[in-house]
């Protein structure tokens, strides 16, 4: 078959726009920097405050500075 049979042929697709770790599991790709620079969404287990932060605690700063504890339910 010729070209004019099958259509116009597609060239290859450019090494530098292809996925170059597109062959290794997914836990072995290099990971992507946070787009919200490490903040993360959390609930104060004490007030319910739904707020952003970078801090590894969970209570809001209004209720740590209070020294309250978690609700047990």
């Amino acid at each position: 078959m010729d070209e004019s049979q099958t259509g116009p042929r597609k060239p290859p697709p450019c090494a530098c726009v292809a996925d170059a770790f597109a062959d290794l599991p997914p836990e072995l790709r290099p990971q992507q920097a946070p787009r919200m620079g490490g903040l993360r969404r959390v609930n104060c287990p004490v007030c319910g405050l739904a707020y952003w932060t970078n801090r590894q605690t969970d209570l809001c700063i209004d209720c740590e500075k209070q020294g309250t504890q978690r609700r047990t339910a």
